[in-house]
Parts: C-alpha cells; sequence; structure tokens
C-alpha cells in the first residue's frame, strides 16, 4: 500500500502512522519502501523455523492446548512439521497412552524428554522448516494409519482451503491427511485469507479448525457448511 492509502484508511496523524511503520518494520512484520509499504511475503515466500518460532506465542500455545483434548487414550497422532504443532506435541508428552507420529527434527528432539512413544518418519532434511520430506518419507507414511492428524497451513483461504509455500512439505501433509481418521488443522488467524501457491486440502478435507480468533458468523457458516468443526481456543481456555 501506498503511504497515501494508508493515511485513508487509518484515522492517525501522519507522524503517529510512519512511528508505527518504523515499529512494525523493525519487528519484520512488514518492509517500507518508497511511499509505501510492502508485506514481506511478496519478496521472500518462506520464514525460517526459528523466525516463526518467537510469532504468536500464547496463540500457538493455547491451540495447542485445545488440540490436545481431542486425543482420546490409546490414540496414535500423525503431527506436522510446524511452530504450532511442535507445541501441540509437547502438550502430549506428559501421556504414557498415545503414540505420535512424526517427521519434525525439532519434535523428536523434544521428545526425549517426554512419556509418549514416537516414530520417526525419516527423509530428507529441509533445514528451513526441520522437517523430513522426499520419496523414503512418502514411502513410510503410506504404510502407516493414525487416529487424528494434527496438520498447518502457510496460507487459508475461504473458498479454496490450506495452502504451503513449498511442494515438498504439501506432498508431506497431504500424505499425513490421507493416513488420518480424524484430521485437525492448527493455525491461527494471521493465516486467515493470505493463501500460499500450492493448495493441499479443501475446507471439506478438514474435521477440525482449532485458532485463535472467531470468524464472523457469515465465515463460520460457510465453514460449517463443509462439515468443519470450528474451535476458538483462548488463553487458557475453549470458547
Amino acid at each position: 500500500m501506498t503511504f497515501a492509502e494508508l493515511q485513508a484508511v487509518i484515522p492517525a496523524s501522519p507522524a503517529t502512522i510512519r512511528r508505527d511503520l518504523a515499529e512494525l518494520e523493525d519487528s519484520g512484520e512488514l518492509i517500507r519502501v518508497h511511499g509505501g509499504v510492502m508485506d514481506t511475503r511478496y519478496v521472500r515466500s518462506e520464514i525460517t523455523f526459528d523466525e516463526r518460532m518467537v510469532r504468536n506465542i500464547p496463540a500457538k500455545r493455547a491451540i495447542a492446548a485445545v488440540a490436545a483434548t481431542l486425543v482420546p487414550s490409546g490414540a496414535s497422532v500423525l503431527i506436522d512439521a510446524g511452530t504450532t504443532y511442535l507445541e501441540a506435541g509437547k502438550a502430549l508428552f506428559g501421556r504414557k497412552d498415545v503414540r505420535i507420529i512424526t517427521h519434525s527434527v525439532t519434535l523428536v528432539e523434544a521428545a526425549r524428554q517426554g512419556e509418549a512413544d514416537l516414530l520417526c518418519v525419516g527423509g530428507e532434511l529441509r533445514k528451513i522448516s526441520g522437517a523430513l520430506t522426499g520419496g523414503q518419507a512418502l514411502g513410510i507414511l503410506a504404510t502407516g494409519r493414525a487416529d487424528l492428524a494434527f496438520i498447518g497451513a502457510s496460507g487459508l483461504d475461504a473458498r479454496e482451503g490450506c495452502s504451503n509455500t513449498q511442494l515438498f512439505e504439501a506432498e508431506m501433509t497431504k500424505a499425513i491427511l490421507s493416513r488420518a481418521k480424524r484430521k485437525v488443522l492448527l493455525a491461527d488467524s494471521t493465516k486467515w485469507e493470505r493463501p500460499s501457491i500450492i493448495r493441499f486440502a479443501h475446507w471439506n478435507e478438514i474435521d477440525d479448525w482449532i485458532t485463535d480468533k472467531p470468524r464472523t458468523a457469515k465465515e463460520a457458516r460457510k465453514l460449517r457448511s463443509f462439515g468443519l468443526n470450528l474451535h476458538v481456543a483462548r488463553r487458557g481456555r475453549q470458547a
């Protein structure tokens, strides 16, 4: 957006807008250019795992806490690679009555301190995301089955569904969905209406979506028309 466009929609003085833009740029939320601002995703398609680790931490932990309540005793859970799903895995580590299956090397490392059984899906390491991908990983997934899958997305679209920035990651998530009875999307509200380039699932392929902020009544009705259960996680409680 240009600075003139921002002034037209934000009820603040030019000095206040400039100060806020400087703070947002310092935090990595946007990039200031001559005469305006840009979304960081227009200049790079994927941020690193470490960068994602420090974003929206309270929301991710609240989402993870709700996700853990969906896992019954004796269940097996396929967990995607990513920072929100790392929190979901941690929420299950203290339980001896669940089995975790994952291709996240970060989750595997963290599981050393837990009680839950864990099966690691091997493959080629993508360092930027900490995920094991490729033909070997897909082959292992094809032989297994789980009661639940916790998956994520880089972007969400009200009409198109869930998308990712990288082909190999999208293929892994599709494989995870195909091997689980109940498919649970864990994604905070920053992903909404910001689709990425590779769609891997439509809404009717997802059973539950756990997020941190409610959708509008119209959006919620549309999502539920696909058979989706919508959960809103708040800090310390579920609504």
